[in-house]
Order: C-alpha cells, then structure tokens, then sequence
C-alpha cells in the first residue's frame, strides 16, 4: 500500500476515534476532535511527503463530501414558525459577523479569507460553515485550522455561560431560543446549553435547535454569494478569460448538490425511501472530521500559539460583536420574540 492510500486510511480510522469522543461528552464537536488529534501527532512523529499527499487528498475530498451529505440534513420548511422569527437577527448577525471579520482581520494584518472563515463559522454553524466556505474560497489548510481553533474556543465559552447568563438575567423560553440559537455556533454545542437550560428551569424547551437549524439554512445563501463574488474574482485575474469558462472552471459543484440534497429532503423523498435523517446526520459530521484530521496533520503548534494568536484574537472580536447583537436584539424586540 503506497504512503498515500495509508495517510486516507489513517484519517478515516482517526475519524472514528474522534466521532467516538465527541459523543461522550457535548460541548466539542468530532471535527475539533479530529483536528487536534492530528496535529497531536504530526507534532510527535513527523510524516513524509508522500504521507502528507494522501492527508491533502482528505482535507479537500472528505470536506467536499461531508458538505454534500449535510445538505440532506436540512429542510427548507424549518424556517417558518418559530424558526422564522429569529431570521432578522440571524441575517443581521450574519452581515456583521463577516464585516467585523474581514475588516478587525485586516486590522491585525490577517487573510481576507481568515475573516470569511472566521465570519462564516461564527455567524451559521461553526465547523460546517468552515469547511464550506474554505472550499468555496480555496482557504490555506493553516488558515482553516486557526479558524477552527479560533470558533472552538469562544463556542464552548458561550455554550457553558449562556444558560447561566439567561437565568442570571430572567430571559423568557423564547429569548434564551434566541440567544443560544443564535450566538453559539456548533449544533452539539447549543443543544447542550439548551440541555443545561432546561435543568436550570426545570422545564423542557427545544426553542435553541429550532432556531439553530434555521440558521443552518443560511449556509445556502452564503454560499451562493460567496461563489458568485469567487468567480469574479478569479475571472478578473485569468485576464482574458470569458464569464463562463470562469465559472465551469471553479464553480464549486458540491455547492449545488448540496442545495439538491436538501430539496430532496424537504420534499420528503428520503424518508420515502426509508433513509432515516440520522444516517444522514452522521455521515456528514464524520466525513467533515476526516477531513480536519487532514488538516491538523499540517499544523504544527509552534504556528499555531504564533501565528495563530491573532485569528483566535480574531474569532474573540467576532464573537462579542454577535453575542452584543444578540443581547440587544432581545431586549429592544421583547415584545416581538415573546
């Protein structure tokens, strides 16, 4: 078996490992997991190149898949009702989560493709966000990694404090859906605030997955723009070339079979068939996390206490924009969120 063929096989088995852990606990996700366990041990025992190809091969691969496989879990139906509230403050967050990014990273002498990842993975859905904005924009493997280390942290901060923060200030059932749907980023992550949150109150409320999963749904939108502002950019610097060889050219294709896989699933054709949403659920997380292992094995931790410090200063600029956001938010529109 060549080095390559090795190097896909570990980050599958790795992946298990990490989905493994991330289900004994709910505050980090298998996609964290899975990164730090890479980069644990190519800083112990250092692969070759032909090893690295084959991590290369899954950091782009499996995230591509991963990305296709989630767009089954989402349904287009979710946002209306409650979900449909929060879609104000979820599209406002989602502007300002960007611009703060973009312009606080070019402040701190970052990447513009740094403040996407971080703007993205802050305002939608963490790692998800992540992985597809990094291969819409073609993100450096490094700057995915600062990126996710950077959401990471300041997503486990919120997930512990926020229910305690809500109680401490007496926000309804609907507010706290609001704040724990809305600024915190993992999917495991706020449905363990939501989980502390109901033990806090005694009652029984699901108000933050709602929201949560209509937020997830901007992944769409994202997307789409952020495609149509990459094929101008590469069609200006290919010179001559025209609009539409540009675009056969980098159009990120997953992007439109994950749209088509979450239309299918909102008409209902998987359960039709018999496969159940949770198949879909796994796989995707799994594929994701194979494909950070990749990514981690590229990192080494020198980088990334150096160069890392400013996108995690970054992610921490980010996070409070959105998190002030969304405090306000539910204050001023109490009447509104109810």
């Amino acid at each position: 078996m060549s080095r390559k063929n090795l190097a896909i096989l570990v980050c599958l088995a790795i992946a298990v490992v990490a989905t493994w852990l991330a289900g004994l606990q709910a505050f980090v996700g298998g996609p964290m997991i899975g990164l730090l366990i890479g980069m644990l041990i190519v800083n112990i025992h250092p692969v070759d190149a032909e090893f690295k190809k084959g991590t290369t091969f899954a950091g782009k691969k499996f995230l591509n898949i991963g990305i296709i496989l989630a767009g089954a879990t989402l349904n287009f139906t979710q946002v209306l009702g409650y979900g449909a509230k929060a879609l104000p403050l979820v599209i406002f967050n989602m502007l300002l989560s960007f611009g703060v990014a973009i312009t606080f990273g070019r402040m701190l002498g970052q990447s513009d493709n740094t403040g996407k990842l971080v703007g993205g993975g802050t305002s939608i859905c963490g790692g998800t966000a992540i992985a597809t904005v990094a291969s819409i924009i073609k993100a450096k493997e490094e700057e995915i990694a600062y990126a996710m280390t950077a959401i990471f942290l300041f997503d486990v901060l919120a997930a512990i404090t926020y229910p305690y923060i809500a109680d401490l200030l007496n926000l309804t059932v609907n507010q706290f859906g609001f704040l724990a749907g809305t600024a915190i980023n993992d999917t495991s992550s706020v449905a363990a605030a939501q989980e502390t949150f109901n033990v806090i109150k005694g009652i029984q409320t699901t108000n933050p997955i709602t929201v949560k999963l209509t937020r997830t749904t901007m992944l769409i939108p994202m997307a789409i723009v952020l495609t149509i502002l990459q094929v101008k950019k590469d069609g200006q610097e290919s010179g001559g070339e025209s609009v539409a060889d540009t675009v056969k050219r980098i159009f990120p294709w997953f992007i439109l079979w994950f749209v088509i896989m979450a239309l299918l699933n909102t008409l209902g054709v998987f359960s039709a068939i018999g496969i159940p949403g949770k198949l879909f659920s796994m796989s995707y997380k799994y594929f994701i996390t194979a494909a950070l292992v990749g990514v981690g094995f590229k990192i080494r931790f020198k980088d990334l206490f150096t160069e890392g410090a400013k996108p995690v200063l970054l992610g921490g600029i980010t996070w409070f924009f959105v998190a002030l956001s969304t405090f306000v938010f539910i204050y001023v529109f109490a009447g509104y969120i109810g």
